[in-house]
């Protein structure tokens, strides 16, 4: 972190203990300057520009009806508002609406309410656009979770069934920690009231959607470190209904017997990902998309964000991919925007993804604390 971000993060905290909203300027790159999006290859007739910047950690991301942006972090501590009031598919200024905050990484909304989750407690700010300079304060809706910091920052989202969805990682590369919250996917009443598992065998994921069509959840997985270079995988998977077992810590991947955990046991036990991803690519937030601007052909398939490797030899990731599903099962797995990447070294680190009322993706970026938008203007001739 340089010394500008810090002084930075430092007065936005001061300033929230009193009560005031930090509005911030919406340049390119924030504290490190302008973006050399040049670099990012999208598939013909796609471009690429700058939707915000100046989002210090910018990580998960959350749309109201009204249009405006709501973005977490982690160790900035900060969420943000970007309201688009013009409509012209560009944030008009980033709001710093709380900080101080236990790695505020997953945001949800609905009725007005803003949803924010810490690491071991779940926040609600009621009536939240009413003025975003002048936030009310948050109540806390559950503190019923770990407070382990390892994993312990979450991604949430209401569902279909109206119920919030809150995951828990596990709190080590690969354990059987014994509390029965870790390694999971919980839902529970807006209100917080009646918490129950979900899902289970999931080591942490950071990002899910439901199928627009089936109401169905599919998430994304990180696999465990130090298996090699190349294994286990990262994992796409489907969760129609509650109860199902994902297979974490004995298995991995598809096939892949975990070798202290998985003695005695069987990967047939257990529930297979829909697709495997890369290994290591540290596949976060997804989005079905169910927008009208992008080709009809787009209609439904799963983005994902690829944050990128920590512990490769040859980095992976830091790049936008694509699922395409044909009858619910997935038949190719696919770039679609790279160009962070750029041979050992990342200028950027893609995290979220979300589809807006225009049919645009956003994609937020927590090491250039940007928000980029991917739009279709379509191809147009060289003599054009």
């Amino acid at each position: 972190m340089s010394r500008r971000t810090a002084l930075i993060l430092t007065t936005v905290a001061v300033l929230a203990l009193l009560g005031i909203a930090v509005v911030l300027q919406v340049s390119p790159g924030g504290p490190t300057g302008s973006l050399p999006l040049e670099t990012i290859t999208l598939p013909p007739g796609f471009a690429i520009d700058l939707y915000a910047g100046n989002v210090t950690g910018a990580r998960s991301m959350t749309l109201s009806p009204n249009g405006t942006l709501f973005v977490g972090s982690r160790e900035a501590g900060n969420v943000y508002a970007i309201p688009d009031r013009d409509g012209d598919g560009r944030g008009d200024e980033v709001i710093v609406i709380d900080s101080g905050l236990d790695s505020p990484n997953g945001v949800a909304f609905q009725n007005g309410s803003l949803y924010v989750a810490e690491i071991g407690r779940i926040l609600r700010y009621d009536n939240i656009e009413a003025d975003l300079t002048k936030p009310p304060d948050p109540v806390v809706v559950s503190d019923a979770f770990p407070d382990d910091r390892l994993h312990g920052w979450k991604f949430i989202a209401f569902g279909p069934d109206g119920k919030l969805y809150v995951p828990v990682g596990v709190p080590c590369n690969v354990c059987d920690p014994g509390d029965e919250r870790f390694g999971t996917t919980l839902r529970m009443n807006p209100d917080g009231t009646d918490l129950e598992i979900y899902a289970r065998g999931i080591r942490n994921t950071v990002g899910f959607d439901w199928h627009p069509l089936t109401n169905e959840l599919w998430f994304t997985d990180n696999g465990r470190d130090w298996l090699g270079d190349d294994t286990p995988p990262d994992e796409l998977n489907r969760a129609p209904q509650i109860g199902m077992h994902f297979g974490f810590p004995y298995c991995h991947g598809r096939s892949i017997p975990d070798p202290e955990f998985g003695a005695g046991r069987s990967c047939s036990e257990f529930t297979p990902p829909e697709q495997e991803l890369g290994p290591h690519v540290a596949a976060l937030g997804m989005r079905f998309y169910t927008g009208d601007q992008f080709p009809e052909e787009y209609q439904g398939r799963i983005f994902i964000a690829e944050h990128g490797s920590w512990n490769r030899l040859e980095p992976i990731g830091y790049r936008v991919t694509m699922v395409t599903l044909e009858n619910d099962t997935p038949t190719a797995y696919e770039v679609f925007a790279e160009g962070w990447l750029q041979g050992r070294e990342a200028w950027g680190r893609p995290v979220d993804v979300e589809v807006t009322r225009d049919g645009s993706l956003l994609v937020s970026d927590d090491r250039a604390n940007a928000i980029y938008r991917i739009t279709y203007p379509g191809v147009t001739s060289p003599s054009a």
